[in-house]
Formats: structure tokens, sequence, C-alpha cells
């Protein structure tokens, strides 16, 4: 079975939570007899037949951005000819020109949606493009949402709630695999007993209500990743005289199982609705640790369970947020939540379950 992954970028010129996915479902369901590939866009130009590890990468040319969402002249040819070679096109939500390649090459494969996210930064303009949104939707087979929650809370997805399906995300497991040596390196720089971000640095995270948090409770806080924000959240950490919080970066892999390690807990104050999941959370969970949310309506309140996991609060509300941290930071109650984390982690949130669901939706597809 042959699957066609399609999104506006992919590894390696981006990492965000929906390329983890795309990339968690490439390999992990090679283990069930499907060959992935990926067609994407890209400033590097155009090629073809790009290995990464155990699966296929195409590019196309990225020609412009309009309303922060990138446009190529080449890519419905290229999609055309990809689509023609595989058994099922799989497509991840939100982006436009996804749904003009699908309605303009009418390839006739079964086809299946990823929906990560509503449309939230671009929604003045989202009765523009909503009939060709709900045209894409109507003719595509299957929808599949990351959480039963955002279904509930989705408008677009509740008209569409015939064809919709509940696959959560899931990571692989790798809290076993912990560098000892990274471990001693951010210690010296962090100390133990942190409350740890990660995450891309962007105007839906939430992060200026972190800081205000961490004023409040004084307590520390390590903030590492990037992103468009990053300078306007290390501004208004200067301007609140922040000498508790630490920007290390965007970190790799080891260094960030490392900080994981290290933390007390694991803070996501993510106030908008962008954020559909939070691939972070996994993290946090499969590295026991306890989890700060925000009530958005979204996956974060699926991964996270209010006084069993962690700790939910309400959006925008940094008093909340620190009074969450100075809960949690008792070493008992961290644990406890933290191991409960763990539990539901191992339960729900596996790679391997990810992609034995999605080969069964595939499998399902093709018979119909």
């Amino acid at each position: 079975m042959r699957i066609l992954h399609f999104f506006k970028t992919y590894h390696p010129d981006t990492y965000g939570g929906i390329q983890s996915v795309i990339h968690s479902l490439a390999e992990g369901c090679a283990e069930y007899g499907v060959k992935s590939e990926v067609l994407y866009l890209s400033s590097r130009g155009a090629a073809r037949n790009e290995i990464i590890q155990n699966h296929i990468a195409h590019r196309s040319k990225l020609d412009m951005y309009v309303a922060s969402t990138g446009f190529s002249y080449s890519v419905i040819g290229d999609f055309n000819d990809l689509a023609a070679e595989v058994d099922i096109v799989h497509y991840h939500f939100p982006w436009p020109m996804m749904d003009l390649a699908h309605l303009f090459t009418k390839h006739g494969k079964p086809s299946v949606i990823s929906y990560h996210s509503d449309i939230i930064k671009q929604k003045n303009l989202l009765w523009l493009y909503e009939p060709l949104m709900n045209s894409f939707f109507s003719k595509v087979d299957r929808i599949v949402a990351s959480s039963p929650n955002y279904v509930e809370s989705s408008r677009v997805l509740r008209n569409f709630e015939h064809k919709v399906s509940v696959i959560p995300y899931g990571i692989e497991d790798n809290a076993s695999q912990v560098c000892s040596a990274r471990v001693n390196h951010w210690r010296a720089i962090c100390g133990e007993g942190f409350f740890l971000f990660v995450g891309m640095l962007r105007y839906y995270k939430g992060l200026l209500y972190l800081l205000e948090a961490a004023k409040i409770s004084q307590l520390k806080v390590v903030i590492a990743g990037d992103g468009a924000d990053e300078q306007a959240i290390k501004s208004y950490a200067h301007d609140l005289g922040l000498t508790n919080v630490l920007f290390v970066g965007r970190v790799s892999d080891a260094d960030k199982s490392a900080l994981f390690n290290l933390c007390r807990a694991f803070v996501f104050p993510s106030h908008l609705r962008s954020e559909s999941f939070g691939i972070s959370l996994l993290e946090a969970a499969m590295f026991s640790k306890p989890m700060i949310t925000c009530e958005i309506g979204t996956g974060t309140t699926y991964v996270n369970i209010d006084g069993e996991t962690g700790i939910v609060v309400q959006p925008e509300n940094s008093c909340e947020i620190a009074a969450a941290m100075s809960q949690l930071s008792d070493k008992e109650t961290a644990a406890r939540y933290g191991t409960a984390a763990r539990k539901r982690y191992e339960l729900m949130f596996r790679q391997r379950a990810m992609c034995k669901s999605y080969t069964a939706l595939y499998k399902k597809m093709l018979r119909h």
C-alpha cells in the first residue's frame, strides 16, 4: 500500500508538530506494510525521491506567500503526477493549496484529511475561503481529528461529523534513552526542579502569560524553542525584570530529553485554538512529568486530565498558571500526577497505536 502525504512544509526545512506527525506516520506505518511519500513546498526548489530515513520526500518550488500561506505554480502538476502512482492521498489541513490541488486534478484516489487545526489567525479571510474548503471536505472520503474534544468544539468538524474519525497522535517511547552527559550539561546550566516549556515561540502559545506567572510565583522557568515571536517574548521578559526565566533556544532531541528529565513539571499555556493538541505534552507524559494546560476546547485537555495528570487552568490567566506552578512545586504532588501521565501515555499515545489505527483506516478506505 502506497500513501502520499501532502502538506505545505516538511523536514528538514521546518520542524513543527504537524511535520512530526507526518514523519511518525511515514516511519511507523512501514511496520504494517505501508510505503509513504511526502510532497511539500520548499524555498530550496523542486526535487524528487529524497530519502528521509525509511520514506521518500518530494519538493515543489515555493513561489510566494499569501496571508502566511505558501503557494506554488508547479505543485498541482507535481501532485497530479505523484497521486497517480499511489493508492491513497493523505492531506494535512489547514493549507488552501491542497484544496485547489484536489479539486483541479480530480485524481480519483481515496483521500483522507488529518484535521490538525481550525483556521484561527486568518479567520478574517475565512468567509472567502470557506466555499472552497467546504467543497474540498465534501469530496474527500474521511476526515481524522486528533481528539474527541476538538470534534465537539469545532464548527467545521461538526458539519462533517458523518465522515469524521478520531485517532490521537502518538510518539515513540524514548524516555529510557536519556544521555547522562547531556543531563549533566543542562543541570549545570538550569539546575533541577524547574518548570519547562518546549515548543515554537508563536502567537498562540500563551508565553506572555507564563512570563507573568513566573513573576508572580518566583519559580524558575526554562523556555526551549525559537520562532517568529521570539524577540517580542524576550523583550517582555526583560520589561518584567525577570531573573528566574531562562531562554535556551531550540535544542536537539538529546538536549530536550535531558531537560524533561530534570524539570519538575511541564507548562503549556497555549490560549488559542490554533493549538489543537500539543505534541510536547505527549513528550512530558512520556517522561512522567505533570502538566499545566489551558482549557481551550482542544486536545490539550484530552492529554492532560485536570486533577489526574496535571492541572488545567483558564486561558490568559497568569494568576491561575502561577497557582498551578506553586501546587506542583510540591515533589509528592508532582510525582503522583507524573505517574498518572505516564500511564495515560502508555495507554493512549504511543506511536504504534496511532500508526496501527491509520493503517486500519487506509485498508477500510481501499475496501470501499
